[in-house]
């Protein structure tokens, strides 16, 4: 303890700010390092790159990558962030507003008018442009539903398609609730709903739920996949325990890669071909998951919670491995800091998407400080109101 009776934190042990910072850096790093290869299979990504992803590389069609389909017109590699870390950075501008938690109609009356009024850097398009610009179709639902619908906030995401969406960029709810993953998960699930439903809104909290539970001093990454197996429901739960089934039986991405995928697929409804759904795909549904948080956790687990080993396999997974990365990553970075994300990667994934990556960091732990004030105060508020509520029961 110091002279205030705090407990201190080890000096081996990451606080709050170097959690925060880990956790966004290493979501925004796991982003820029899926973004190039996304969509693609194992096989096509070893063939093109000539074996396995070590680091950053360029687009798939290199110098075409403006008129070259189905990736066109954005420039995804190099060091690019893609729409995750986008709408990740525009929710903790949420969080700055409000400073305190969030729920769906913060999403109505912050989220949606930041990405339609307010130009910023979007490196894939080389360009100033509006947010919106850049999202894709399910993300624009919100815009669709909220601005043009005036749908309630709180129901804005039924009839969306299910996908993750709203998942891949709730790191800063989880953030925000560091170490109390049951929080986590409800603050989310409330949020998403503005933009998605069924399985798709319970990825988002079960994300969110991980990424708290990453905080936790002395955490591992078998406790993070307890806490979520705990929290998460129907489909999405029997998804991460079969996931995480096959993956405590690897310490290498390499060999997991089809295991992984096999474990996966009964709860997937996109399909085996990832850039031609299923006629079934992203249906509600109570038996079905999204394929990305399950396999991120899974590479945790391979990984060992070891940031590097954890992100490639991520990436190298192939289909939706930006936001796969981006779980992964921001999991990984709670949990080992700053430190543990390559600096090799996260300065040229900065200087290339043009985004001073620390800034949102320092406004979100400056957040969550002033949140778990409040937070401090209304507990104490409510214990002294049920003190007295329950004075007689002590007489």
């Amino acid at each position: 303890m110091d002279n205030s009776g705090m407990t201190l934190i080890s000096p081996t042990v990451p606080g709050l700010d170097d959690r925060i910072t880990g956790s966004l850096i290493g979501a925004a790093v796991g982003d820029a390092l899926g973004g190039p290869v996304e969509g693609y299979s194992p096989e096509q990504i070893a063939e093109r790159h000539g074996g396995r992803i070590r680091g950053i590389v360029g687009p798939w069609h290199g110098e075409d990558w403006r008129t070259a389909r189905p990736l066109a017109p954005y420039h995804k590699g190099d060091g690019h962030v893609t729409d995750d870390t986008l709408m990740t950075h525009a929710l903790i501008r949420v969080y700055a507003r409000v400073r305190d938690h969030l729920d769906a109609h913060a999403v109505a009356d912050h989220l949606v008018p930041d990405l339609i009024t307010t130009p910023r850097w979007i490196p894939e398009l080389e360009a100033e442009a509006l947010p919106v610009q850049r999202l894709f179709l399910a993300e624009k639902w919100l815009v669709t539903r909220i601005h043009y619908g005036h749908h309630d906030p709180r129901e804005a995401g039924s009839g969306n398609i299910v996908n993750c969406g709203a998942a891949m960029y709730m790191a800063p709810v989880g953030l925000v609730n560091a170490a109390d993953p049951r929080a986590a998960y409800a603050e989310a699930l409330d949020i998403a709903g503005a933009h998605q439903s069924s399985y798709g809104r319970e990825a988002a909290g079960v994300f969110a739920a991980a990424v708290a539970a990453a905080c936790v001093p002395g955490a591992t990454p078998a406790a993070v996949i307890d806490t979520a197996l705990a929290l998460a429901k129907d489909g999405t739960r029997a998804a991460i325990e079969a996931v995480a089934g096959v993956a405590v039986r690897h310490t290498d991405f390499e060999p997991a890669l089809a295991p992984l995928r096999a474990a996966i697929a009964p709860f997937d409804t996109v399909g085996p071909e990832y850039r031609a759904p299923s006629l079934a795909a992203r249906r509600p549904s109570r038996v079905h998951s999204v394929e990305e948080l399950p396999i991120a956790l899974g590479m945790l687990l391979i990984g060992g919670g070891d940031y590097r080993r954890t992100v490639l396999g991520s990436v190298n997974y192939g289909r939706d491995c930006d936001s796969i990365a981006t779980m992964a990553g921001a999991i990984a970075g709670a949990l080992g800091g700053e430190a543990s994300v390559p600096r090799e990667w996260a300065k040229p994934v900065a200087e290339a998407s043009r985004l001073d990556l620390h800034a949102p960091a320092r406004e979100l732990a400056s957040v969550t400080r002033e949140v778990f004030a409040r937070d401090r105060a209304r507990r104490r508020a409510h214990e002294d109101a049920l003190a007295l509520l329950t004075a007689d029961d002590a007489r």
